[in-house]
């Protein structure tokens, strides 16, 4: 499953642990695996399973935990916004709605038409005193208006329709 790439980075990752602690590096080898198409199928699970020596179950509940993985395809911009109750008394919730209904998807969320796109509400983003707040992807965005956010939003669109 890795790519010759993929495997000197994940050796580069598992030589800051200790051998007998290499379930230590889950995260990292996660994240690793999910790069290139943004989730995780099954033959990835267990690539980090067995590069971890781990049981592929072990590996799942790791994922099932996280927010920042996925077992399904997504698009290439995971918008997350919490909408826990600090962040909803500041408005969140409400510009959750504005936000799926700004990007076509529906009031639960999910991916745009051009699969540009995944808009999620999460539970915590560790932000709250900067709601209402989003994270795309590893990057925050905080104490946003609904003009903002549309420039943001126009801008990574911007951003891909000039690589391709």
């Amino acid at each position: 499953m890795w790519s010759e790439k993929e495997q000197q980075e994940l050796d580069e990752i598992l030589k800051k642990y200790p051998p007998d602690r290499k379930m230590s590096a889950v995260l990292p080898a996660l994240y690793l695996a999910q790069r290139e198409k943004n989730w995780l199928d099954s033959d990835d699970i267990a690539a980090v399973a067995e590069a971890l020596d781990l049981p592929v179950t072990h590996v799942h509940s790791i994922i099932g935990f996280y927010t920042l993985f996925r077992k399904e395809p997504t698009g290439k911009y995971i918008v997350q916004v919490c909408t826990d109750l600090p962040c909803a008394l500041r408005g969140a919730e409400d510009f959750y709605h504005r936000l799926c209904q700004r990007m076509g998807v529906g009031p639960h969320g999910g991916a745009t038409e051009d699969g540009l796109f995944t808009v999620e509400s999460v539970v915590c983003i560790a932000a709250c005193d900067k709601a209402p707040c989003l994270q795309i992807n590893l990057d925050y965005y905080e104490n946003l208006t609904d003009e903002q956010v549309d420039e943001v939003i126009d801008r990574l669109r911007a951003a891909e329709t000039q690589q391709a």
